[in-house]
């Protein structure tokens, strides 16, 4: 049986205190390390944006910061920069401080929009990011906040994510669409890597347990167009649905997304990580964890 990630485990428990514990990496993380003493940190109780965030992390005295909290629609941050630069890239900030004041390791979860998308093969930790929008720009200036202010800190590139405790990703957007039309019509001149949540906590816990730190990309392995991921979880469903191409541009949306941005997990592979293939991990999603099975 293929594994989703193998690679140390923690020895001990933990403290670790989770920013973005709402969203469908936090849920994983909180599942994977329910042994440990978690602090679950989101917006309304807590902004990683307000500089009291520093205090209460230190206070909780963590072994481990796992910042997941960003403003993640790509649209929005194109409409409203200041809010998402305050959020992705001082709220990061904060966080880094803090990690770093109780000395404690500091995991940033980052994004493959930090690439323009003009490369036609996977992209390795060592291709130089180029943005193309706001969310991009933003997230980028919060891995140079990490790099700056927390010495022991790791930082994760992922894509395309989705997962049991998500309701808003490509999955459940396809197949609500399905529920409702005939036919589909999808991008497919955006290439990716559809990344499971559940995966990527694992490698997270996985790497986080070394002090091997850096900068590690952490994507199901192989690539797919939107449309291409689409009629694959409808094949996967049982479900018959014409599903028609269309381009970026016909979508009309406010930010540039990268038309190409697979990402290579170099720095996993040299440590004897490797991530299942996205179809896999899909399969498994559908099969075993997706919630409406009507």
């Amino acid at each position: 049986m293929e594994s989703r990630a193998s690679g140390p485990r923690y020895g001990k428990s933990m403290r670790v205190f989770i920013t973005g514990a709402n969203g469908q990496l936090g849920g994983e993380l909180e599942a994977l390390l329910h042994s440990d003493t978690l602090h679950l940190s989101d917006l309304p109780e807590e902004d990683v944006a307000d500089i009291k965030i520093i205090g209460r992390i230190a206070d909780f005295h963590p072994d481990l910061v796992l910042h997941g909290g960003a403003m993640t629609d790509v649209d929005a941050c194109e409409r409203a920069p200041d809010p998402a630069f305050r959020v992705n890239a001082l709220g990061t900030r904060n966080v880094a401080v803090a990690a770093q004041k109780v000395g404690a390791k500091m995991a940033y979860i980052s994004t493959d929009y930090v690439f323009d998308g003009n490369k036609t093969v996977p992209y390795s930790e060592f291709d130089e990011p180029h943005p193309l929008s706001v969310y991009g720009r933003s997230k980028l200036a919060g891995e140079d906040m990490v790099r700056e202010h927390c010495r022991r800190h790791f930082i994760f590139r992922t894509s395309w994510l989705y997962g049991r405790y998500g309701q808003r990703h490509f999955v459940n957007t396809v197949l609500s669409q399905a529920a409702k039309e005939t036919e589909l019509r999808m991008v497919n001149d955006k290439i990716g890597s559809p990344t499971l949540a559940r995966d990527l906590a694992e490698v997270i816990r996985a790497v986080t347990a070394t002090e091997l730190y850096g900068l590690y990309h952490a994507s199901n392995e192989g690539e797919i167009s939107w449309q291409g991921y689409a009629m694959e979880i409808l094949r996967l469903r049982g479900i018959e649905r014409a599903v028609r191409p269309m381009t970026m541009y016909d979508l009309g949306r406010p930010a540039q997304r990268p038309a190409y941005s697979v990402l290579r997990n170099f720095c996993l592979e040299q440590i004897g990580i490797r991530m299942r293939p996205w179809q896999v991990a899909l399969k498994d999603f559908l099969e075993n964890d997706y919630s409406d099975k009507s």
